[in-house]
């Protein structure tokens, strides 16, 4: 079955062709539909010289949030499967091989291994799960793939999430009747933060996208594991990254919404 490889991305010319890299060598039969949300550097520049070489490789611009582009790279996508991963991401040779495994053995839905390379200590830090019908909802769309049928039954992407749109997919896709298969050998190599900046900062974010879930969706507390959370590694590191996740959920209560919180603002 084809897989439709959708990338959304934005000024990504430090990482982009370490990506493509990963991607041509996949397992066919194989598309790669990029949506560069109107970057200000050199990425289409370098997309470009693989759509010359690639005929599977496709591009297109397209600015929004997150979901939006996406949702528009859905659409262009011809695929039976569609599998996401991200601009600052390289994938594993056999990614595709396992997520199309994975799919023909019966999933509707197949999440994938992500390894944090980067700095030691943030390469440590857990997943905060969050538990739908038994499935757990929290594996980030950097490594997912989805059977076309399941992303148009529950309509794409919600365009309203700054982030956590992911989150709220899988959360969508499971309440429809979905199922979600973890397979670790779909390995996606997925860089981290280079700074402490930009550590915090998408810290804050996951917090906002939290809040934006429980906003849609109510209260999530019960579907949290107590347990699990407990045991994961508490560090310096993980508790600064709960205060200013803990400062975005808040933040995004009190306040929500406001001018500048959009994509560029996240992601800048």
């Amino acid at each position: 079955m084809l897989v439709s490889v959708v990338l959304n991305i934005m000024n990504e010319e430090n990482n982009i062709a370490d990506l493509l890299d990963s991607l041509v060598i996949q397992e066919q039969p194989l598309e790669i539909v990029v949506i560069d949300a109107k970057s200000k550097d050199r990425t289409r520049d370098i997309v470009q010289r693989y759509i010359q070489t690639h005929p599977f490789v496709k591009m297109q611009i397209h600015p929004g949030s997150r979901g939006e582009s996406t949702n528009f790279g859905i659409a262009q996508a011809e695929g039976e499967v569609i599998a996401f991963t991200g601009g600052d991401c390289i994938a594993n040779p056999f990614w595709v091989k396992e997520l199309r495994k994975t799919i023909e053995g019966g999933a509707d839905i197949v999440a994938g291994r992500t390894i944090n390379l980067g700095l030691r200590a943030w390469e440590e830090l857990e997943r905060v799960e969050l538990f739908h019908k038994g499935f757990d909802v929290s594996f980030p769309s950097c490594n997912m793939a989805f059977r076309r049928r399941a992303i148009r039954r529950v309509g794409g992407f919600d365009t309203w999430f700054i982030t956590a749109e992911d989150i709220d997919l899988n959360f969508r896709a499971v309440e429809a009747g979905f199922n979600i298969r973890y397979n670790p050998d779909a390995i996606i190599y997925h860089r981290t933060k280079a700074t402490i900046y930009g550590f915090f900062k998408q810290a804050f974010w996951n917090g906002v996208g939290r809040k934006q879930l429980t906003l849609k969706h109510g209260r999530l507390w019960s579907s949290y594991d107590p347990l699990r959370m407990f045991r994961q590694k508490f560090n310096a590191w993980s508790l600064l990254r709960l205060v200013c996740a803990l400062g975005g959920y808040i933040g995004f209560k009190l306040f929500g919404e406001r001018r500048g919180t959009g994509r560029d603002a996240a992601e800048s």
